[in-house]
């Protein structure tokens, strides 16, 4: 028992194995959700704020002119950096720009503001010649867009680079808050699909636990079919295979239950006879020798019934057992006929065997074969009149062989049919010193055999000559 519960202990319930088979790969796909939608927003807030700085840089474009002719042609900007905090969200962000000429001489704004990347990209997202990348000024990280703006005049033209850069203050602030909406939104769908999850678990989880604790409260004793209507489809195939497996202990059970009864109720008689024997030799009533042989006799019968029950509480493993030997069925008759030659010979009776030339293999142990054809064999013993015939015969087809035990007795009564194979159902004209248990041990190894056993009387002219015990097994497959 300690170690049933300890591995009761150490083994996972099947409602932590579910929420957890669902929950992680819920929690993994929501962390990296909350990654992907992170960058994105990022993503969409640098192109949003991107826009500020690419229209700051058009904005200082339209402040530029060219003074001068030809060669000597000169940009000018007459903007002013005030006019640049149109474009400065709060005071949590700051703008720089520089501006240079045609042939990159300084124009206006801060002239320590890196210089561009080089080369430029040939595509942008955007109509104008701009180009956006991260960079660092005066130890500061800034978002830096570089706008290529064509100047014109009358007598000459040029390419004019402008650049406009921005502290990260605000969009680290929006990425921040992005992120924390993201988290508390995820939070929420994660608490959601938790309870969800829980609740569906509980719920699906309720007819495991309702099964195991009609099962802790059934009594010891209770073998009775659990119900299999009002479970989930899933688990109806282990109701009825729990079901089937206490159908099973219970025939056991009241098998053991008969064997204990019977063998109190047939051990008994002999015992009690045995114990008047002694009695009496121990008086004197009868002569020594008569005493011993009336003793001998009696525990001759009772050796014999204790050993009839044993092969039939025996039988019952064979229900159980699905790896039977493959066993020569001719070799076991005809070793059983030559045990009972003695008795054969001692009721000078006129005895035939006829066996195949070949191997009748079936699948059984030895020593279930040796009972069943034993028992058939003595039985017919018992109840052929001295100097009658008696005759075996073992035939086989495709599938199954047959085993044909014929004697000359009175046959079988309507009555006894009905009783046939119960244990001590015997008539009394019958017994002929037997104990009642060979057909009931015949019966039970033909079936658990996977065969068949039938009892016919042998008639003539509506006569009974005899009767016909045969008994059919299914070969073993080759």
């Amino acid at each position: 028992m300690k170690q049933l519960s300890v591995a009761h202990k150490r083994s996972p319930s099947l409602r932590s194995t579910l929420l957890l088979g669902i929950l992680l790969p819920v929690f993994g796909f929501v962390l990296v959700n909350t990654v992907v939608l992170y960058r994105q927003a990022l993503v969409a807030a640098d192109t949003a704020y991107d826009r500020t700085l690419l229209a700051s840089a058009k904005s200082l474009s339209e402040q530029l002119s060219l003074e001068g002719h030809g060669e000597q042609a000169r940009v000018r900007s007459t903007l002013q950096y005030s006019a640049l905090e149109a474009f400065e969200a709060d005071n949590r962000s700051r703008i720089f720009y520089r501006v240079r000429g045609f042939s990159g001489e300084m124009v206006s704004g801060f002239d320590d503001l890196p210089p561009p990347r080089k080369p430029l990209p040939e595509q942008y997202i955007y109509a104008a010649l701009v180009h956006f990348y991260d960079d660092e000024y005066r130890g500061m990280p800034v978002r830096m867009a570089v706008l290529l703006q064509p100047v014109a005049s009358s007598t000459s033209q040029g390419m004019s680079t402008i650049q406009v850069a921005e502290t990260l203050q605000l969009r680290q602030t929006l990425a921040r808050q992005i992120l924390v909406d993201t988290l508390w939104r995820q939070a929420a769908l994660v608490l959601v699909i938790v309870g969800v999850v829980v609740f569906v678990v509980q719920r699906a989880t309720r007819p495991v636990r309702a099964l195991s604790h009609a099962l802790t409260a059934r009594s010891e004793n209770d073998l009775s079919p659990l119900p299999a209507d009002d479970a989930p489809r899933e688990l109806q195939p282990l109701v009825e295979a729990t079901n089937q497996h206490m159908q099973r202990l219970a025939h056991l059970l009241e098998h053991q239950k008969r064997f204990v009864r019977d063998t109190s109720h047939q051990l008994r008689t002999p015992l009690a006879v045995l114990k008047t024997q002694v009695q009496s030799a121990r008086r004197g009533d009868v002569p020594p020798a008569q005493a011993l042989e009336e003793i001998g006799h009696t525990v001759e019968r009772a050796t014999e019934l204790a050993n009839q029950m044993l092969a039939l509480a025996k039988v019952e493993q064979l229900r159980e057992d699905r790896d039977a030997p493959r066993m020569d069925w001719t070799d076991v008759v005809r070793k059983v006929a030559l045990d009972l030659a003695p008795l054969i010979a001692d009721r000078s009776l006129d005895f035939s065997l006829e066996l195949p030339d070949h191997e009748v293999t079936v699948r059984s142990h030895e020593w279930a074969l040796r009972e069943l054809s034993r028992n058939l064999l003595h039985n017919a013993i018992q109840h052929t009149p001295g100097g009658s015939r008696l005759a075996v015969g073992l035939v086989a087809d495709a599938q199954t062989a047959a085993l044909t035990v014929s004697d000359s007795g009175p046959g079988i009564s309507a009555a006894l049919r009905e009783r046939l194979f119960q244990p001590f159902a015997t008539e009394p004209q019958r017994r002929s010193g037997g104990t009642g248990l060979g057909l009931a041990i015949c019966h039970g190894i033909t079936q658990s055999l996977g065969g068949t056993i039938e009892l016919v009387n042998r008639e003539n002219h509506g006569q009974v000559q005899g009767l016909d015990a045969t008994v059919r097994l299914p070969l073993a497959p080759l």
